[in-house]
């Protein structure tokens, strides 16, 4: 009998103190639900953060059922990838898919390119686990909050002039230029502006541990009085900046709030995060398909198991300084035009893309059609029967479930009464 090519996976977990606990966790959800996780028992105590569905050394999945990993079968079998995947990339798997459950914020950070990262694991590779870039995309799967990107310039001046500890942090000097170049409408004055912006981020990095610290308590303690007298926040971000200080308590990152976007999306809607965008999720579950790589370079609102990853001269030099609206990182989508059931995410490079795949519960069968490189498809929601045309056993495509499909199969599913949504990570090459 042929060796299957189309089979289950035994994913790996983190368990980072931003998680969500026990069963408040999409993470622990899935991992309760899924056919494959054998061994598992949820911990109502435990921080669920992390699902990973990839070849990434750090947290490997495994063949179900089998102390065979991922990437071990695919070297046994390099054809998997896709000829043009397996050229292109060297017999790696591209990309990396994850589900991600958080109430608390994740550090603000940035992911290298490639030759920064490969730079950076040359250098540190402590700190730094591999030589990969790191582009990815977060879809979310429950309301989302995130910061992504530079506000525009105007709204940065409109905090600057509004919050006096963020100038402050800042400092005067930095502050006021940012406002003169910012507050002209000319292309060299603009140029000035984006040298600015950069020069304000820096020096917010830079500040003063105990300077920063003092401002926040300051701002802290102003912005409880006017929630007290019954004054309204929301045009300064007050609820938010409190919730993050809450978190991270005298965190320069709790500032991020005012140069960044704050994004909001419902479920099924996506953020957009190209490497040397300054960025940081606040509150959701979401589905993020990566490079695989796991290089971090973070600013603030880290804890004990992140602050190691702080390099705040780094991070301010890669950035990408490029300030646009917050409706700009919501990524669009676009509909396959041979299948309604099927939406996909494609950032435009090479090692990844994202289908959604979501099926009424109406249709009683249904094709996963076959592609030229190798995918991971993650059943979020239903249940269904898949058969490989090529061989094996009958595969469960249960809620939790995560799946591996070689390059060019198909998988014949039989679907229960409550329909299927699933998200499948592939490479557009």
């Amino acid at each position: 009998m042929a060796e299957a090519k189309v089979f289950p996976l035994k994913c790996g977990t983190q368990l980072y103190l931003w998680g969500k606990k026990g069963r408040q966790s999409e993470v622990a959800r899935l991992l309760e639900s899924s056919p494959y996780q054998s061994g598992f028992s949820l911990n109502s105590e435990t921080t669920y953060a992390e699902l990973w569905m990839g070849t990434h050394r750090k947290s490997p999945c495994y063949v179900a059922d089998t102390d065979k990993t991922l990437e071990a079968w695919i070297d046994e079998h390099p054809d998997c990838l896709g000829k043009k995947v397996r050229e292109k990339f060297k017999g790696q798997l591209p990309f990396l898919m994850k589900v991600l459950s958080f109430d608390t914020a994740l550090p603000l950070q940035a992911h290298p390119n490639k030759k920064h990262a490969e730079e950076l694991f040359a250098r540190h590779p402590e700190k730094y686990p591999d030589d990969n870039h790191k582009p990815e995309i977060a879809i979310a799967l429950t309301p989302m909050r995130g910061m992504c990107g530079f506000r525009p310039l105007s709204e940065i001046a409109g905090y600057l002039k509004e919050i006096p500890e963020l100038y402050e942090a800042i400092g005067a000097e930095v502050s006021e230029e940012f406002l003169s170049a910012a507050g002209a409408s000319d292309a060299a004055h603009q140029k000035a502006a984006l040298r600015s912006l950069k020069k304000c981020f820096r020096a917010l990095m830079l500040c003063n541990d105990e300077v920063v610290a003092k401002l926040l308590a300051v701002m802290d303690k102003r912005i409880n009085k006017e929630i007290a007298a019954g004054r309204d926040v929301t045009a300064s971000n007050g609820e938010l900046f409190l919730q993050l200080h809450r978190q991270y308590p005298a965190d320069r990152g709790c500032f991020a709030i005012y140069l960044l976007n704050v994004v909001d999306i419902d479920p099924n809607q996506a953020i957009d995060v190209p490497v040397n965008e300054a960025h940081a999720y606040i509150s959701g579950d979401c589905v993020e398909v990566l490079a695989n790589g796991d290089n971090v370079v973070c600013g603030g609102l880290t804890d004990k198991q992140f602050s190691r990853l702080n390099d705040f001269e780094t991070l301010s030099d890669m950035l990408r300084y490029d300030p646009a609206p917050c409706s700009d990182k919501i990524m669009q989508t676009k509909p396959d035009p041979a299948d309604p059931n099927v939406v996909f995410y494609d950032p435009g490079i090479d090692d990844f893309a994202v289908a959604k795949i979501e099926i009424p519960s109406k249709t009683k069968s249904y094709v996963i059609s076959r592609m030229s490189s190798a995918s991971i498809v993650l059943v979020v929601k239903g249940d269904a029967t898949g058969t490989n045309v090529t061989a094996g056993e009958p595969i469960s495509f249960k809620r939790g479930a995560a799946i591996f499909i070689s390059a060019n199969q198909d998988v014949k599913l039989k679907i229960s009464s409550r329909g299927l949504l699933m998200f499948r990570a592939y490479c557009p090459v």
